[in-house]
This record gives C-alpha cells, structure tokens and sequence, in this order.
C-alpha cells in the first residue's frame, strides 16, 4: 500500500512545557476540605481533567454547551480545550485557549450542539474526498464520465465531499488525542476509508486526515479542513500567497491572476471588510492570525499549498481553509491532478497534516514598527508582500 503526498514541510514552532500547572507538587501543601482554597482546586481539576466513564476505549463527555443528544469527546490539557462530535462530520464544537483560568475561543464556538444543526455552525471540520464545489456536479476522468451527487437541499452543487456530514466512529481516546475512523468503502463514485486524528501538545493543536481508495477504479482525491476562526475588529492575516482564483457569482473559478497587493497578506495585515471567497495559490503552508486586543496569534501550518479564504462582512468569524487544490480543480485546464489533487488507485493513500498553535503576544513584539508600518500601508506593499511560486516550494 503506497502513501502519496504523506510528507510535512519542517515547522518551526513554539515548544511549551506538558506539565500541567495542577500537577501534584510534593511541596504544595493540600487545601483543607471545604475551604475556599480547596474549592478553587476541584474546578479547576474538574475543567483540566474531565471524567471518563467507565473502561472505555473514549473519553467522552457532554460539552457544557450541547443539548443532550450528541457525545462529544473532550480533549484537555494546561492551554487548550478541543471538543469534538464524532456524529457531527468528525467536526469540532469549540477549540479554546486557556488563559487565567478563562477559556477564550480560538474557532468560533459552536452554542447550541445538536444532531439536527447545519453542519456550517460547527467550529471546524474536514474535507475529503474533495474542497468545495464541482461544477455541474461532474468531471471527466480515464475518458469516463464521473457524476458527483448534490449532498446538500441549499446548494445547486455537490461541496466538501461527504465526509464532513457523516457519522465518524471513535476507534481510540485517550486524554490528549482521539483518532476517529469513517468507513466509505459502498460509496459512489468516490468508495474510501478515512482516518482523522486529533492531538494536544502544549498548545498546539494538531489534525491529521488520511483518506484511501477502496474503489476499483482510481480517482482525483483532495483534502484540507475547514476551520470557522473567531473574528473581531483587530483581526489580522498573514498567509503569502502568489496568486488566487477569481470567483464568478456561483463561487466557481474564472481565471487565475497574480494575488494583488492588498491580498498578498505578506504581513499580519486587518482582513477585509468586504466578501472574499477565493482560492489562493502558492501559498508556503506557513500563515498566523493575530489578534491584538486579546494579546493572542495563532500559528498555522499545512503541507498543502492552496487555502481558500471567506470573510463574509459583519460576522464575528472568517474562514481559513488549507487545502491542497482550488475550487472545482476537477475541471480546471489539466484536470484536478494537474491543480493540486492526488490520483489514488486502489489501496493508495493520501495523508494531510494541519497544525494550530497558539500563543499569547508578547508587548515587544506588539509594538514593532514592523507591524505597526505594516498597518500603515493600507494597499501599498507591492510585489514583496507575496511569494513567487518558486519560493514558496523551497520554503
């Protein structure tokens, strides 16, 4: 069984300590029962340790924020909390940052969980066996005809794959990391097994999504994961890209244009405050959010080289998507192995890691001249904001 595009560009990322503050300390004397002290203690060890039931393989809880009739599994350690509804696409609830014993969100947090929600009011999930739309839901592949059905009653076109709205299963748990398993292997035209895990170390947040080809004939995959990040008026996005996919008014591609400099995103920069829909290309699988009135940046790494980006106005999220092809690469020039998509055959596989981590913002760093010049310039960071394509494949 051969694995394709299975390599990870080398990231440099911040290394925090995996011992938890709450830590038995031979030293620190116990709180007596029923004291204030001791009180203080038990929520605290209840947030950072959440029960598990029983001798399970899962450590599943109800998140505070459900309404009863999903499981999620709750991921904890001393700077992050994950939620994750295996039922819900393999999807996340809510990914937050500990900070003073306050949870703050790093997605956009899911209120109201429930298995009747629009898959869209989730925090994030996974995108297999393809991103986004296909065009007249179908696309020529080995001189056949290959028809994508409509998986949603509000779109005119097929969009995301189907993996984001099935019923994964939990197949380990432990407290820091889940691995869920989703079994395609009837479905049509696109038959696979799909593995997705999900890991806390310190603060960083990692996914890994692997899809295989159980079909018999070989197909076009892609992958990438589609995160809801939280938004406010100091939002700033960094991510060089080269170039992007102009989008007509169905959101499908029309040509392919050199990024201009207002979205080169070459430095931490405020997002647009009009609607962006687009795919990027030659990205370097390197971008960072910031956000300065909560002293927080989040770090983002893939080895993918296309992201889509969404920023509809007046929302308190935005959407940044690694993926590995544009929007209906299926039927761009070449085809979609010649955008960014893998041609599997049967028992090949393809592997996709995403990384978040995040971290609070130091005050020397905050007042750069670098970032604060680079507020400054509003549409005015020409050809050196972005990345040639060349550049990007050696980064």
């Amino acid at each position: 069984m051969s694995v394709a595009n299975s390599a990870l560009r080398p990231t440099a990322r911040s290394r925090h300590a995996s011992r938890s503050p709450l830590a038995s300390d031979p030293a620190t004397t116990t709180p007596a029962a029923g004291s204030p002290a001791a009180a203080r203690r038990a929520r605290l060890e209840a947030t950072t340790h959440p029960v598990m039931p029983g001798p399970s393989t899962s450590a599943v809880a109800i998140g505070a924020a459900g309404t009863g009739d999903v499981a999620c599994v709750t991921l904890t350690n001393a700077y992050l909390r994950l939620d994750v509804a295996p039922q819900l696409g393999g999807g996340i609830t809510r990914f937050d940052w500990r900070s003073e014993g306050a949870l703050e969100p790093v997605f956009r947090r899911c209120e109201q969980v429930s298995a009747r929600m629009d898959p869209n009011e989730l925090a994030c999930y996974p995108l297999l066996p393809y991103s986004n739309r296909i065009a007249d839901g179908r696309f020529q592949f080995g001189g056949r005809d290959v028809e994508i059905p409509r998986n949603r009653a509000s779109e005119p076109l097929p969009i995301h794959g189907d993996g984001w709205l099935a019923n994964w299963t939990v197949e380990s748990a432990e407290r820091e990391h889940v691995r869920l398993v989703l079994d395609r292997s009837q479905g049509e035209p696109y038959a696979y097994r799909a593995v997705l895990t999900y890991a806390l170390d310190g603060a960083t947040l990692s996914m890994t999504l692997e899809v295989e080809n159980v079909g018999r004939e070989a197909l076009p995959f892609g992958l990438g994961v589609h995160p809801f990040l939280a938004r406010d008026a100091s939002t700033e996005l960094s991510a060089p890209a080269s170039g992007l996919w102009l989008s007509g008014a169905d959101w499908l591609p029309v040509r392919h244009v050199p990024a201009p400099p207002a979205w080169q995103f070459g430095v931490a920069y405020p997002l647009p405050e009009q609607m962006v829909n687009h795919a990027f290309s030659g990205w370097s699988g390197r971008a960072a959010v910031v956000w300065e009135r909560r002293r927080l940046s989040l770090a983002i790494c893939a080895n993918t080289d296309y992201y889509v980006l969404y920023t509809p106005p007046g929302e308190n999220f935005f959407c940044f998507e690694p993926v590995d092809h544009p929007i209906n690469a299926v039927n761009l020039a070449g085809g979609g192995d010649a955008h960014g998509m893998t041609v599997l055959g049967r028992g090949e596989r393809l592997v996709r890691k995403f990384s978040f981590t995040v971290e609070r913002m130091d005050m020397r760093a905050a007042a750069s001249p670098h970032r604060a010049g680079a507020r400054g310039r509003a549409g005015a960071r020409g050809p050196k904001g972005g990345r040639t394509r060349a550049q990007t494949q050696a980064a």
